[in-house]
């Protein structure tokens, strides 16, 4: 355990220098989260929404988890320029753990996103969201458990593409439909039922929901734990998977 906590330590440490020295890095994935926020946010703010909570607190609990979906998912795009230049070969013929391997990008993805995170929630703070302190933090859980979930698989699926123009498809396949059918610009409850159903299927809806319970200040709800539930099952499956793809690399 200390071995993997040092090599966590030194991998993470590796590649948040890599963050820090490019601030249009750091900034540029807020970018259209915060065009929501700005041009998309005050249309909603005299429409019923079908939900309990302001409009702003529907809007931003699911910008929030934008940021994190199409931000991890990507991730993976730093896999593929490393294999391109033999960086990652390198790494793998070190005693890291694999784990280590995977850990400490993860976790230096999920520092960036909650930093962004931070960024568009005072943003949203200006513009008139108000919700309680513990529902915004327990959202900031929420994105950090998703980008630890997506972050993983997309590092695994980067194994299995050779170039960036056979991995950008595939990722732009799977996010697309996951932000239209787990409701994170409106609630579900302004969809037909046959919509509504469809969109149990994915995982995100029971996180986006549950932070908008969140954010109204409702936690002991169903609502909120199976949003809790599902969260950290998806994170053990996807660090899981993206485990396996770094030790088969290495093979």
């Amino acid at each position: 355990m200390k071995t993997l906590a040092s090599d966590t330590s030194l991998i993470f440490g590796r590649y948040a220098r890599q963050t820090l020295s490019s601030r249009f890095q750091m900034l540029f994935g807020i970018l259209m989260p915060l065009l929501y926020l700005l041009f998309f946010g005050p249309l909603l703010t005299k429409l019923p929404l079908g939900t309990s909570g302001s409009s702003w607190q529907v809007l931003v609990p699911g910008l929030l988890l934008q940021l994190g979906l199409f931000g991890a998912a990507f991730c993976g795009f730093g896999i593929i320029v490393e294999k391109s230049h033999g960086v990652l070969e390198r790494m793998q013929v070190t005693p890291v753990s694999r784990l280590a391997l995977l850990l400490g990008r993860v976790l230096r993805d999920t520092a960036l996103f909650a930093f962004q995170a931070v960024l568009l929630v005072l943003t949203a703070l200006a513009m008139g969201l108000r919700a309680p302190l513990a529902g915004i933090l327990i959202g900031f859980a929420f994105v950090a458990l998703l980008t630890v979930s997506l972050a993983s698989l997309s590092y695994a699926l980067a194994f299995k593409a050779r170039t960036p123009q056979e991995f950008g498809p595939v990722i732009n396949a799977v996010t697309m439909p996951s932000m239209l059918l787990s409701g994170l610009m409106l609630p579900m409850a302004l969809a037909p039922g046959w919509l509504d159903a469809l969109s149990h299927v994915m995982p995100l809806r029971y996180l986006v929901d549950a932070m908008r319970d969140a954010y109204v200040g409702h936690y002991a709800t169903a609502t909120m734990l199976y949003g809790v539930l599902v969260a950290l099952a998806f994170a053990a499956l996807a660090v899981t998977v993206g485990t396996r793809g770094f030790r088969r690399a290495a093979g």
